[in-house]
């Protein structure tokens, strides 16, 4: 069963601005330790932290809060299944609404898309309640 669905679009360019004007004080703010190591090990660090961004926004959507409601950036955290598959890791507030909106005896998988064709890039989410242990 479908839970939530978000997905959001972002000017690469825009993030680049970002990043130049208050580096590690917006990455800090925004991104979890994971993310900016990742990040940071790109070729081109702010296409990485775009989709990111992109996907903290789209979740924020699929959790049907955006950012408030004591849901907040770093409560979100893009990381890779060993497959490399991405999906996402809940803390905090986020976590919190995420165990609201699951329904008993289900538990909550996180699916997401990410993308980039520069300058834009794209994430999508989606929030399934799949019966637990299954």
């Amino acid at each position: 069963m479908i839970l939530g669905i978000g997905s959001d679009l972002i000017d690469i360019r825009r993030v680049e601005r970002v990043l130049e004007r208050y580096g590690d004080r917006f990455v800090n703010r925004v991104f979890t330790a994971v993310e900016r190591e990742k990040s940071e090990r790109r070729p081109n660090p702010a296409e990485s932290y775009a989709k990111r961004y992109a996907a903290k926004e789209a979740c924020s959507k699929a959790l049907g809060t955006g950012f408030r409601s004591g849901v907040f950036w770093r409560d979100m955290g893009v990381v890779n299944l060993r497959s490399g598959q991405p999906t996402m890791t809940l803390t905090g507030g986020a976590l919190k609404r995420l165990q609201e909106i699951t329904p008993d005896g289900m538990e909550a998988r996180i699916d997401i898309s990410l993308t980039d064709e520069p300058p834009m890039a794209e994430a999508m989410v989606i929030i399934t309640a799949v019966p637990r242990g299954g």
